[in-house]
């Protein structure tokens, strides 16, 4: 409970204050650019300070730590409530951002610590869980609480959240054993042979998931002419899969493997992409829909399946950075598919203004776009089949 309510709420906070921005816009008087820095503040914070968290984790234990940024989370919330002006409001959602990477990373870190072997795999996919079921919640939220309270509520309704989850923190999570007296281990030592091919698939799949986020709203709005409230509505499908596909997901990773489920995974991520760039130019939404229903169950099953194996061999005075690193490289691919992948689809389209293009030349991006970015998951496939068949010939005798 408290560790999925401490993911649940860096999560929420990614998503929550979005729906704001026009509102925000208005009462600081301020241009859309200024007020994006709310957005880009919290998302600097938590990539900056993910691998941080992970090692102080390791250094003074994962409940401390855990505790520490859960007050930071909560104190944050309230400055950015109380915010007079737009650039202290941005201040504080770096520093609530900063609270949130302690959210994540050792949320993840402590599931590992306590859940057993043979369920590991179910605790991860619980959290990609209540991950996808806060950032779906964080719109729908926002916007009921918008025209009752304003921009602020939007801050005053997380920051109770907050201070539950930290009491629950102090009341029930075990205090940790005494560590012994051998050296903590480097960062160095945990960017081996065995991690780093996680991590860079993670980047990879985080980029184009992102990439459905970015090109899908202006597709389904000016390709397939939906209206905002539909395009609202289709854009839905995918958190809501997520939600429902996340516990079957960790379940099957523990009946099956970690290693079968990530290529699994890959295999649905790969196919669902290439869907993009083909099925919704024949079949309109439905086609659209069809690819999201392949690609999102496949995005659960990879996640799952790569956080376990990433986690499950992680020494225990590393497993705050492990997980510290796995976090970074998601919001590196991100980063990535909101930035190459989205100036991929404007060339596709023949210019940067997709405010004034053609249908047809919003479809050519959008068909390049996912065709790179299918021909880039082909290749992940084939990296991961090569990194597991010299990782079962290094066990031979």
């Amino acid at each position: 409970m408290t560790l999925a309510l401490s993911m649940l709420l860096a999560s929420l906070g990614a998503s929550i204050a979005n729906v704001a921005l026009p509102t925000m816009a208005a009462a600081f008087s301020a241009p859309f650019a200024q007020v994006q820095a709310v957005v880009v503040s919290y998302l600097a914070g938590l990539t900056i300070f993910v691998v941080i968290a992970g090692r102080l984790g390791d250094r003074y234990g994962l409940r401390p730590m855990l505790i520490a940024g859960l007050g930071l989370f909560t104190s944050a919330s309230l400055l950015c409530a109380l915010a007079p002006d737009l650039w202290l409001l941005v201040a504080a959602r770096g520093v609530q951002g900063a609270g949130a990477a302690f959210l994540m990373t050792l949320s993840m870190a402590l599931m590992r610590q306590t859940a057993s072997e043979a369920r590991l795999g179910r605790a991860m996919g619980l959290l990609g869980t209540v991950s996808a079921l806060g950032t779906a919640l964080g719109p729908a939220l926002g916007g009921l609480m918008l025209p009752l309270t304003g921009w602020r509520g939007v801050f005053w309704f997380q920051a109770p959240l907050s201070a539950l989850a930290l009491i629950l923190a102090v009341a029930v999570l075990s205090p940790e054993r005494a560590a012994k007296a051998a050296p903590r281990g480097r960062l160095r030592s945990v960017l081996d042979r065995s991690l780093l091919p996680n991590l860079l698939l993670n980047v990879l799949v985080a980029a184009v998931m992102m990439t459905t986020l970015v090109v899908g709203p202006f597709y389904l709005s000016l390709a397939l002419g939906l209206s905002v409230a539909q395009v609202g509505l289709v854009m839905t499908v995918g958190p809501a899969l997520s939600i429902v596909s996340g516990a079957p997901s960790g379940r099957l990773v523990d009946h099956l493997g970690s290693r079968r489920v990530v290529l699994a995974g890959l295999l649905l991520l790969t196919t669902g992409t290439f869907a993009l760039a083909i099925l919704p130019g024949r079949a309109g939404v439905a086609g659209y829909l069809l690819a999201i229903l392949v690609l999102t169950p496949g995005y659960q099953l990879f996640q799952a399946a790569n956080n376990t194996a990433a986690l499950a061999d992680a020494r225990a005075d590393l497993r705050g950075a492990v997980s510290g690193l796995l976090n970074l490289s998601r919001n590196l691919g991100l980063i990535a598919g909101s930035t190459a992948m989205g100036a991929l689809f404007a060339f596709g389209a023949g210019t940067a203004d997709l405010t004034r293009v053609t249908a047809q030349a919003i479809a050519a991006g959008m068909q390049l776009t996912f065709l790179t970015a299918g021909g880039v998951m082909s290749l992940a496939i084939l990296a991961m089949h090569r990194h597991l068949a010299a990782a079962r010939n290094e066990l031979r005798p």
